[in-house]
């Protein structure tokens, strides 16, 4: 029997958006007041959705202390109270939430206790994102 369990995790973080392609003056225009040079922060919900068989025993999917404690080591302490754009992650690609929620289902990739399904991101009361993985890469990075 499979069963869906999605669990939430918050953090804070800052970032800018800009591209080392464009101009100040292009920067601007692509990415509006998130280009502003001293960068703005979230706080940002995400959430993952992981599937498996229910254990007979436990009845459940996976240990949500084991996911818990996965997500803290992985998620919130590399993340939270952050400047995104510092990240080796972010080296040679633009901040966005979209990159953040590719990056964040990379990591839940590793998790072995469950199969991911799909992160979501909220970024904003007016923003969120999905990203459910790559069919060509098997750790959903692109």
């Amino acid at each position: 029997m499979k069963a869906y369990l999605s669990r939430r995790y918050h953090f804070s973080a800052s970032h800018r958006l800009y591209s080392e392609t464009y101009d100040d003056a292009q920067n601007r225009e692509i990415f509006g007041k998130c280009s502003n040079p001293h960068g703005h922060g979230h706080n940002y919900t995400v959430q993952v959705t992981l599937s498996g068989k229910v254990d007979p025993v436990t009845g459940m999917v996976c240990n949500l202390g084991e996911l818990d404690s996965f997500a803290r080591t992985n998620l919130i302490d590399r993340f939270d109270h952050m400047n995104l754009n510092t990240l080796d992650c972010f080296a040679n690609r633009v901040s966005t939430t979209e990159n953040l929620s590719i990056e964040i289902h990379g990591i839940f990739a590793r998790f072995r206790s469950a199969h991911l399904e799909r992160v979501h991101v909220e970024e904003t009361s007016n923003n969120s994102f999905d990203y459910a993985g790559d069919a060509k890469s098997p750790a959903g990075r692109l």
